[in-house]
Formats: structure tokens, C-alpha cells, sequence
């Protein structure tokens, strides 16, 4: 695709692929709703809704099931914000198409992680330990450790992604290059939770294939519970509440190790991130092409 020779299809350009905040209008837009004044009014309503509803949760679950209710309203609350003000669903539609559009690129990439994570995980699954531990996690406690495993990968992606923008036009400031790298962010995110998908759909079958209730009572002291509905009452014990406490940890542990490997890694980093960083540039490239375009506009 040629890069954009007037104002409205550059304009166009930049939200296919990604980079609303390369638009003047989208940028101006974004600035005003990160206003300290309005992220403290957002942060407060957040604050409240979450304290609403974890405090009845916690009140007849327990302190864990109650904050993990409310981390996720909290957490919905700025997530709705930053759909609605900050633009983020273009960021993320061009990740999701991005990343389903290569599937072929993206598979030999994960496949480099996923036999020695698999090995590792198995492993893992089929220790007594971890179904002791794992399958004893309440609902929110559960939840609250699926969010810090999240939290925690976000925060290293956070930390090492700046690094892959190095060779991009350091004339980008500001917004413009927190959309880059909430682009890269983005788009590493959506292949971890793939990843994690993958493993927790795997971690499922084999558990339903292989282990014996009988195995998993002497692991865990009691008979395994299937979950309520028609699914329960098909697989019986086969599919049990402890089975699928298991997968979501390990699903969610794996996902933490493919984050740290995807950004460790110097052949992943160079065969990944290389076509990534190409598009970056072309849009810096674009972004000269517009700017140029925008001085050239007659005044209204």
C-alpha cells in the first residue's frame, strides 16, 4: 500500500493501522481526556463502583473474592474510559487483524516457546503440589492471581518495549509515541493471550483424557466436583471444578513466561519485532507526508 497523498487518506491511513494519535483530531481528543482533572474524576468513580461491589462480595464470599470483584469493575471502569475517550479499540482492532491476518508468521514464532513451555507445564500439571495448591483457590483468589500474573507481564512489557523503538524517528514525542509503543504493547499482548488460550485449551483435554478422579482425590484429599450444568453432567468427574482451577493457573503462569521469553529472546525479538518496526517507520514516514499535507491546507 502506497503511503497516502491527501489529508483525509492519510488520516485514514494512520487509523487502519493503528495510529489514531497521528491524526490531529484524534490526538486533540485524547489530550483533553487526559486531563489531570478528568483522570481524577474517572479514577474516583472507579475507586467507588469497585468499593460497591466488592464490599457485598467480600461481605458473603470472603476478603479475596470481594477484591477481586472489585479490582474488575474498577478495572472495567477505566477500561470503558479508555475505549469511549482514548481510542483505544482502533489500537486493538489492528492488533486482532494484524495478528489473525499472519497467522503464518505468528505460529512459527510461538512455536519456538511452546514445546519447552509445554514440557515445562506438564510437568507442573501432573505434581501433586500444584494441584494442592491450585485447585484450593477460591474463585476470587483465583481471579485476583490470574490479574497480578497480567499486572505483572504488562509492567515488564513496559519496561523493555521502549527499547524496540530506538531506531524510530526520536522526533516522535508525546502522544505519538505512546501510541507506537501501545501499538507494540498491544499487538504482544494479544499473541500471549493466544498462547495462554492454546495452553489452557490444551491443559483441559489432556487432563480430561488422562487423569484418573481416583489420581486426583489422593492429590487433593477429596473426590473432584464436577461444575454444575449439562457439560458436568456429561463428563462427570472427568471435567471437574479442580481440573479447570489448574488450567487457568498454569494457563495463566504460562502466559508470564512467553511475556518475559517473547522480549528476551534475540531471534524472536528479530523476527517479530523486525516487520513490527518496519510498519512503525512507514507510519513515521507517513507522518512527515501529513504534516507537510496539513501546512499545505488553505486556512479556514
Amino acid at each position: 500500500m502506497s503511503l497516502p497523498d491527501d489529508v483525509p487518506a492519510a488520516e485514514r491511513w494512520f487509523v487502519d493501522h493503528g495510529l489514531p494519535y497521528f491524526v490531529d483530531g484524534y490526538r486533540a481528543g485524547v489530550a483533553r481526556g487526559l486531563r489531570r482533572g478528568r483522570l481524577v474524576v474517572v479514577f474516583v468513580v472507579a475507586v467507588v463502583l469497585g468499593a460497591v461491589a466488592g464490599v457485598p462480595v467480600g461481605a458473603g464470599w470472603g476478603a479475596a473474592a470481594g477484591l477481586g470483584a472489585a479490582l474488575t469493575v474498577a478495572g472495567v471502569v477505566l477500561a470503558v474510559y479508555a475505549v469511549a475517550t482514548l481510542r483505544a479499540w482502533l489500537i486493538v482492532g489492528w492488533a486482532v487483524r494484524r495478528t489473525l491476518g499472519s497467522l503464518g508468521l505468528v505460529l512459527p514464532l510461538v512455536t519456538r516457546a511452546l514445546p519447552l513451555l509445554l514440557l515445562f507445564m506438564t510437568f507442573l500439571f501432573i505434581n501433586t503440589e500444584v494441584w494442592q495448591v491450585a485447585s484450593s483457590l477460591d474463585g476470587g483468589v483465583l481471579w485476583v492471581s490470574v490479574l497480578l500474573f497480567a499486572a505483572i507481564a504488562v509492567g515488564f512489557l513496559l519496561t523493555r518495549l521502549p527499547e524496540e523503538l530506538e531506531s524510530v524517528d526520536p522526533d516522535v514525542r508525546g502522544l505519538e509515541r505512546a501510541n507506537l509503543l501501545l501499538v507494540l504493547l498491544v499487538a504482544q499482548v494479544v499473541q500471549v493471550l493466544l498462547l495462554a488460550l492454546a495452553v489452557y485449551a490444551f491443559f483441559l483435554v489432556f487432563g480430561i483424557a488422562a487423569m484418573e478422579p481416583s489420581v486426583i482425590t489422593s492429590w487433593i484429599g477429596h473426590a473432584p466436583q464436577p461444575p454444575d450444568g449439562p457439560v458436568g453432567d456429561w463428563l462427570g468427574e472427568r471435567l471437574s471444578l479442580e481440573l479447570l482451577r489448574v488450567s487457568t493457573f498454569l494457563a495463566a503462569f504460562s502466559g508470564l513466561y512467553f511475556t518475559v521469553y517473547a522480549v528476551t529472546d534475540e531471534l524472536y525479538r528479530k523476527q517479530f519485532f523486525t516487520s513490527v518496526i518496519a510498519e512503525l517507520e512507514r507510519a513515521v514516514e507517513a507522518r512527515t507526508a501529513y504534516r507537510d499535507l496539513r501546512a499545505a491546507e488553505p486556512p479556514a
